[in-house]
């Protein structure tokens, strides 16, 4: 009997932790909210199928969900600097993150095109193999050979607008953009045309 009563209340004890626990889950992505809030607040700069027409703003359909979520808290945080960006993470709460996320990576990114044929050629060899006399890793051991990316460890590149991809190869090797340690380290030693060549290139992989 005392046995049974030292089971009883261990058991009586334990039962509050299960609901407190479960709170802590995060819940399913709800994509019909994320449609909403992504309508509300990205579409403007991003497009209404998250295949944004401006250079300057990024493909962001069929992104990996973890990355964009990682990408909203550091610009909502300051980690990630951009204040169009922090302004508009800031209205964003974590399940809406999720939620936004998890609808654009069900969106179908767009073919892109290689524009420079004078660069491409050199954009695929530091893409592919790197640059080893200057210890440049190759981008497709993480980003993978077709640009689809490692989900929750590496984004897709594929398709990516040029220009934006200019910009954050710089932004990393300057120092600029400050939220991921190894791209500091691969771009830290590219020259201006190197990172044309690889934008260029990444802007026609499928």
């Amino acid at each position: 009997m005392k046995l049974l009563a030292s089971l009883l209340m261990a058991a009586a004890l334990a039962a509050p932790a299960i609901p407190a626990f479960a709170q802590q889950t995060p819940a399913k992505p709800d994509l019909t909210k994320g449609a909403a809030s992504y309508g509300a607040v990205c579409a403007a700069c991003h497009a209404a199928d998250g295949n944004s027409t401006i250079a300057a703003n990024p493909v962001l359909a069929q992104q990996h969900p973890a990355y964009l979520v990682k990408q909203l808290q550091d610009f909502k945080s300051g980690k990630r600097a951009d204040p169009v960006m922090q302004g508009m993470a800031a209205m964003l709460s974590d399940d809406d993150m999720r939620n936004v996320a998890a609808w654009l990576a069900s969106q179908k990114a767009k073919d892109g095109f290689a524009k420079d044929k004078d660069l491409v050629a050199l954009g695929e060899r530091i893409y592919r193999g790197g640059i080893q006399n200057r210890h440049i890793a190759a981008c497709a051991g993480c980003h993978s050979p077709n640009g689809a990316g490692i989900p929750i460890q590496y984004p897709r590149l594929s398709g990516q607008h040029a220009d934006y991809t200019v910009k954050q190869l710089s932004d990393f090797r300057d120092g600029k953009r400050a939220n991921s340690d190894p791209m500091h380290d691969v771009a830290a030693y590219l020259t201006d045309r190197e990172i044309k060549a690889v934008a260029d290139y990444i802007s026609g992989l499928r």
